[in-house]
């Protein structure tokens, strides 16, 4: 904390996105900078607010350059639309194909990506004894894309992507085996096929959000010997998590990666080590806040 009469160091960052007044990151993101004497100021940069499209991206970047933002979140649709204004890659956003977070330093912007390691990050301190054999991974979009390398590099031995657009399931699945040839890697469009002797269940797509309510999957595929990790944190009590649970598996819910990618990005901007547990419990509470 700075001491009595230091004047706190100042950083600006944002995030830029389409839908994203309800973000919990800014606030996430000032009160841990408060614990550490920082005055930051997180500004949204809504695409939907001001009717601009991605193709703004480029005067965004170059404006949050010229004014000294220290860095920025990126989340939909820009995550990949980014990769071409950067000048630097860091090797996960590089595999990954895609950014979340661009931190700005000696006139350089870089990109990295902490989806994945949120992930990691929430799945490791939830679940540190988990079986790792076979994991199944539903959703091979850009969640998907980074939790799947997250997941590879914990140690699954064979994983089976699974989504509604084969080809979306088979060109992921193609990238991965490229990458860690190691690993038994496969795609499928039969979610009930692909769970037989699994241990595991990732579940990367949006259904199950307040906009989307519902299951990806029919619950009678959910059993005891099956842990379910999921993405989505708005509600925090997915209809998965509830069915998996009345099933009998332990379960990751998506609060963990949330607060995994802010803790990621939050030492990036600052260069700050993170208090992770403080962070995930202020995450927690704004939640409670919200659902109450």
């Amino acid at each position: 904390m700075a001491g009595a009469g230091t004047v706190p160091r100042k950083l600006l960052v944002g995030l830029i996105g389409s839908g994203i007044q309800r973000s919990l990151t800014p606030a996430m993101h000032e009160e841990e900078a408060r614990h550490h004497g920082l005055k930051l100021h997180y500004q949204l940069i809504d695409l939907d607010v001001t009717g601009r499209t991605v193709q703004a991206l480029p005067g965004l970047i170059e404006a949050a350059r010229v004014m000294g933002f220290a860095g920025l979140n990126i989340t939909y649709p820009c995550k990949q639309a980014v990769i071409p204004l950067l000048d630097e890659l860091s090797d996960e956003a590089r595999a990954m194909r895609a950014v979340n977070t661009v931190v700005f330093r000696d006139g350089r912007a870089i990109g990295h990506n902490t989806d994945g390691w949120g992930w990691a990050w929430g799945f490791q301190r939830t679940l540190p004894e988990a079986r790792l054999g076979r994991v199944v991974l539903l959703g091979a979009g850009g969640a998907g894309s980074a939790i799947a390398h997250a997941a590879l590099r914990l140690g699954v031995q064979a994983l089976v992507v699974v989504d509604s657009d084969a080809a979306r399931a088979t060109q992921l699945a193609q990238d991965l085996s490229a990458h860690y040839p190691a690993a038994r890697i496969s795609d499928s469009t039969d979610v009930a096929q692909a769970l037989a002797g699994a241990n595991g269940l990732i579940h990367a797509t949006p259904t199950g959000m307040d906009k989307l309510p519902g299951l990806p999957l029919d619950a009678a595929l959910l059993r005891r010997d099956l842990w379910v990790s999921e993405i989505v944190y708005f509600p925090l009590d997915t209809a998965l998590l509830k069915a998996a649970r009345a099933a009998g598996c332990a379960t990751v819910d998506g609060g963990t990666m949330a607060a995994g990618q802010a803790i990621g990005a939050f030492e990036l901007f600052t260069g700050c080590e993170p208090d992770a547990a403080r962070i995930d419990a202020h995450l927690r509470r704004m939640l409670a806040e919200r659902q109450g």
